[in-house]
């Protein structure tokens, strides 16, 4: 039997491992596969034993990682602790990779050889990490079209594996379902930090658009690991909130005229739901003055750095301000034509995200290489 350690450091990253996972019990003998690690949900449904819990570590932004720096580094203990006891065949990182490549390095120094899933984009910013990929990271599986080249060029072994969210999406099962005008969707976000500084800027959007336009209906799209009354808490107006508990999300994502919606793997799969979207992003002043001097690419949107233009607009900072947010939201509901030239460009960025299949796709690579493996040397266990 074999046991591989996965690692999801994200509540997105907990999704997509999820059906990774799923797709590599397919293929495997039953009772030749064991999983452990850290993860949330959907791991646990695919049969993973999870030592850590993903909502450990939900934080974002510099300074908000700082204040949470001791609990974290508690965290990385016990899982070094832990690969050192269980001694995995080999450990798969998801995203995350502030906290991955700790993790890395741990298994690293263990011997343990160490994949990764949805890689760091190192593209973006601190290409410098790249040679820390190189040297701790066996293989990656990447499902960017245009992150391959970058790892190829730098001496770091990929594979192209496809879009997950192609299959979460499943799009040609909700083309036919048709936008309610004036049904608005918020996506506000899986973090904190984000659902914190977005909700009140979002319902403060909403108390504006609502004096000057009748029959608005305003959803919230919630991440499973927010309470409805969390939200509830942050919604600060007196225009009624519709909570939506992410049952067929993609099905009801397909009925809003429009969503806005945090950065993040959200807001490809509106896209990919062919749903127009505004992109809001804000974090703290200092993670700000921080990002703005290292981040080399010239949109945060998935959607925008693979169509390679600003197809969804993208409000940052004091731009996802009530006023700012309000006024492109308006534009839009004056303007429905606006939104069809948007819808347009995410049959694009489907053509470009190619087929579904991109889990089974990894988890078939993945296994591949694992059986090339080394016997681990499971005698010490320091």
């Amino acid at each position: 039997m074999k046991t591989i350690w996965i690692n999801a450091g994200e509540i997105s990253g907990d999704l997509q491992a999820g059906a990774l996972l799923s797709a590599l019990r397919s293929i495997v003998p039953a009772g030749e596969l064991r999983a452990v690690g850290m993860g949330g949900d959907e791991l646990a449904r695919a049969g993973q034993e999870n030592i850590f819990r993903v909502e450990q570590l939900s934080v974002m932004g510099i300074a908000e990682v700082l204040g949470s720096l001791p609990r974290i580094f508690r965290l990385l203990e016990g899982i070094r602790r832990e690969l050192a006891r269980v001694r995995p065949d080999a450990v798969l990182l998801v995203d995350a990779p502030e906290f991955n490549f700790r993790v890395a390095k741990a298994a690293s120094r263990l011997g343990i050889p160490v994949y990764y899933f949805i890689p760091p984009k190192v593209w973006a910013w601190r290409t410098g990490r790249v040679a820390f990929l190189r040297r701790h990271v066996r293989r990656i599986f990447s499902i960017l079209p245009f992150e391959v080249d970058f790892f190829r060029e730098h001496g770091v072994d990929v594979d192209y594996v496809g879009n997950p969210l192609v299959d979460l999406v499943d799009y040609p099962s909700i083309a036919s379902v048709q936008p309610v005008p004036g049904r608005i969707g918020l996506m506000p976000g899986s973090r904190r930090k984000e659902i914190e500084t977005l909700m009140p800027a979002f319902a403060g959007a909403a108390e504006i658009l609502s004096r000057d336009f009748t029959g608005l209906e305003f959803h919230c799209i919630r991440a499973r690991n927010f309470s409805e009354e969390k939200l509830r808490s942050l919604w600060q107006s007196r225009v009624p909130l519709i909570m939506e508990d992410g049952e067929d999300r993609y099905r009801f994502m397909r009925t809003c005229q429009f969503i806005a919606a945090a950065s993040g793997t959200a807001t490809l799969e509106t896209a990919l739901a062919g749903v127009p979207t505004l992109v809001a992003y804000k974090v703290s002043p200092v993670s700000c003055w921080i990002g703005r001097r290292v981040i080399k690419v010239p949109w945060i949107s998935l959607t925008n750095l693979i169509l390679g233009r600003a197809a969804f607009p993208e409000h940052i900072q004091e731009d996802a301000d009530p006023a700012p947010l309000a006024a492109r939201m308006a534009g839009w509901l004056a303007h429905p034509e606006k939104l069809e030239a948007i819808r347009r460009d995410t049959d694009e960025l489907r053509a470009l995200c190619g087929e579904g299949g991109s889990a089974e796709r990894a988890a078939k690579a993945l296994w591949l290489d694992m059986g090339r493996l080394p016997a681990p040397d499971r005698a010490h266990s320091h």
